[in-house]
């Protein structure tokens, strides 16, 4: 379909995490013609940059075309760093801005592949489908659940174009794809095999809890996101925009949902005046 339609091979996009790499293997598999994209989000683990960069050095040298896509918004090049100000807010879960500008706006007029799986969230089992036809026009917005669709005639001889997506593994859980890579031997993220359970950007709030651990072990990456949000408070001072935020620090505390309330006394606390006062705890 995506030579017929397009006159080009189907696009596997490779974020470095597990489910990209059973969609690439599938692919290989399949014996078709295909080429690999990475989308640059400049939020990624070291490790993930480095596993990335070995991966496309490896397939190129099998002949298969690989490309890092770099983030561009209304013309101009774009990081996490400074999309944040220009956004006026932190991403967070309601608004994931930065995965349609960083990501999802490359390769328009493509027919790609994504490892995207119902078993991943609530919203991708009721909003994603095997096959979707996404175009500018949401009414013309096609997506295909099953095979038994009514609508798979449609689709295959539907030739306006826009993008196009295929889910390959849409309905595998977390076991299928790790007995997958385990039983073919394929080479996975090192991040994976140092406890992290997803290798998306340092800090996302889709990863939880997790993001504590991200930036202890990213420090640097914790720093790039107060200075975001330092120039960014300035932008909305600047357009006399009343906020709560007081700094920088507030508002990471606030986007990474602290549950200290300010003058909340906490442990460390507790110690210190303990030690500060040892005639009314009894210690020397």
């Amino acid at each position: 379909m995506s030579l017929r339609l397009y006159g080009k091979p189907l696009v596997i996009t490779d974020s470095g995490g597990k489910d990209s790499l059973v969609c690439r293997e599938l692919a290989k598999r399949a014996g078709i013609p295909y080429e690999v994209v990475h989308n640059l989000t400049t939020a990624d683990a070291p490790e993930t940059v480095y596993h990335v960069r070995d991966t496309f050095r490896r397939l190129e040298e099998q002949g298969i075309s690989c490309m890092v896509h770099k983030p561009i918004y209304k013309g101009k090049r774009i990081t996490m760093w400074s999309l944040i100000p220009l956004k006026q807010m932190p991403p967070t879960r309601v608004q994931r801005y930065c995965c349609q500008i960083l990501k999802e706006e490359s390769l328009k007029d493509r027919f790609i592949t994504t490892g995207v799986r119902w078993s991943e969230s609530t919203k991708r089992m009721n909003t994603r489908g095997v096959y979707e036809n996404l175009t500018s026009d949401i009414k013309k917005k096609l997506i295909l659940m099953n095979d038994n669709d009514e609508k798979r005639a449609l689709f295959e001889s539907c030739t306006l174009k826009g993008k196009r997506i295929c889910n390959p593994i849409i309905d595998w859980t977390n076991g299928d794809v790790w007995e997958f890579i385990q039983s073919e031997h394929l080479k996975v993220n090192p991040l994976y095999e140092r406890g992290f359970f997803r290798v998306g950007c340092i800090g996302c709030p889709m990863a939880g809890k997790q993001r504590w651990r991200e930036f202890r072990l990213y420090p640097a990456y914790k720093q790039a996101y107060l200075r975001a949000f330092a120039r960014m408070l300035e932008v909305i001072q600047g357009k006399q925009i009343l906020t709560t935020w007081k700094d920088a620090q507030n508002v990471f505390d606030w986007w990474m949902e602290d549950q200290q309330i300010e003058g909340q006394i906490c442990l460390e606390d507790l110690d210190t005046w303990r030690q500060a006062n040892p005639e009314i705890t009894g210690e020397k």
